[in-house]
């Protein structure tokens, strides 16, 4: 089973791999982990503009990792905020391809509650932390295309635990 977790920055998805899906066996793969453990800090280590260029090898070696857990018989969480349908309907191709099932686990969150958690966060310096100002989530919800039909299953806010460690 691959888990494909969609949500925008803060939303949860992280801390849900971590509590629920990691503890079950599953391996999680992290795109924004990845990135920091290649190339430093979001806006620190590099500017915030090579974000994108830099993800981009990670994502693709994320696709590779994923389809060799698939065929050791692995569980495997995928990461990553998958903003966008056409990014869904990709990484749903593939995970069948590599001869595994989805589930396709969408975490909505209000642009309020996830301006309180970011503002919390920023306030940290790991890999999960990116710094995030309100102009910058306002473009990201613009930029969401939030999963209707796709075989999404919603994840609540609130109905898994969040520890101190929550990041997203």
């Amino acid at each position: 089973m691959v888990f494909l977790l969609v949500g925008l920055t803060g939303s949860g998805k992280t801390t849900y791999a971590r509590t629920v899906l990691e503890p079950r066996g599953a391996v999680r793969l992290s795109v924004d982990e990845e990135v920091h453990r290649r190339h430093g800090r979001y806006g620190v280590d590099y500017p915030e503009w090579e974000y994108f260029e830099r993800q981009a090898p990670v994502v693709a070696w994320t696709r590779e990792r994923l389809a060799a857990l698939v065929a050791e018989g692995r569980d495997v969480v995928v990461d990553h905020g998958l903003w966008r349908c056409a990014e869904r309907a990709k990484w749903k191709k593939l995970v069948e391809s590599a001869g595994a099932r989805w589930r396709l686990l969408y975490f909505p969150v209000e642009q309020e509650e996830l301006l309180r958690r970011l503002t919390e966060r920023n306030r940290r310096e790991d890999a999960n932390a990116l710094t995030v100002t309100p102009e910058a989530l306002a473009d990201f919800v613009a930029r969401f295309d939030p999963p209707e039909g796709e075989g999404e299953e919603v994840i609540a806010p609130g109905s898994f635990p969040r520890g101190s460690a929550s990041t997203g």
